[in-house]
């Protein structure tokens, strides 16, 4: 199969996203959620939630992946860890809702959460309540606007989902019919690693492989990448969010 940017990127991560697993770790174990819960991570990326949520907490795992690349990533993992992770490939929106109600959901950086093609946090955070048990957790991390940014920075970072600020994040939540029991945007260092890392593992991967039939996309891709992220350094963070569904 062939590979992509966000392929090659999020193998060199450990979350793919702006975060660190100590904090998402941390989020889980601040729930209620039982060994033997279901759980279901989406938008799995590399699966290392996933793995962890099955061998740290004992939760009955699904991964959720949308990218046939991505999932090619994520089935090594599972494979190579040994953790009893079922992967799901297809998209998050007809997964969730054919599947039972789950006890947790982590989703981190998801897009398309509930099948619109530019969903707002409201109606993302409103889909996802009615996927969990009575009193089931929501992990929900994306990025978070810190200051006001450009039009076209928005318009460019929100070609797919529509972010907000923390409060406007916390304020969807509860809109939605979450309480937010915790929530955390990640320092700058933590950020600033999560680009440098992804943006490293392509210009090395670009540098090894000049004449691959995908160097033209991953280096487009990368070039974007990487301009948005420093442009929108003092603007973008990552901000993690674990809520709770009210009865």
């Amino acid at each position: 199969m062939s590979t992509s940017y966000n392929r090659i990127a999020y193998e060199a991560l450990e979350v793919c996203n702006g975060v660190t697993l100590a904090a998402v770790e941390g989020a889980v174990a601040r729930t209620t959620v039982q060994p033997g819960a279901r759980a279901t991570d989406v938008g799995t990326g590399n699966a290392t939630v996933a793995i962890r949520l099955a061998q740290t907490f004992g939760l009955t795992t699904t991964a959720v992946e949308y990218d046939p690349v991505m999932a090619e990533l994520a089935a090594d993992r599972i494979a190579q860890s040994g953790a009893a992770v079922e992967l799901v490939v297809g998209a998050a929106a007809e997964v969730l809702a054919k599947g039972p109600p789950q006890a947790l959901i982590t989703a981190l950086g998801t897009t398309n959460i509930n099948g619109e093609t530019r969903p707002t946090p409201e109606a993302g955070f409103a889909f996802l309540k009615t996927r969990l048990t009575p009193g089931g957790w929501l992990l929900w991390g994306d990025l978070v606007w810190i200051a006001e940014p450009p039009a076209p920075l928005r318009m460019i970072a929100e070609a797919t989902n529509q972010y907000t600020d923390d409060a406007g994040w916390k304020a969807s939540a509860e809109a939605a019919g979450f309480e937010v029991v915790w929530s955390e945007i990640s320092p700058q260092a933590v950020f600033d690693a999560y680009a440098a890392a992804a943006d490293g593992a392509a210009r090395d991967w670009l540098a090894a492989n000049p004449d691959a039939p995908e160097a033209s996309s991953v280096q487009a891709v990368a070039d974007r990448v990487k301009m948005v992220l420093e442009f929108g350094r003092p603007f973008i963070g990552f901000g993690l969010y674990l809520l709770k569904a009210r009865a």
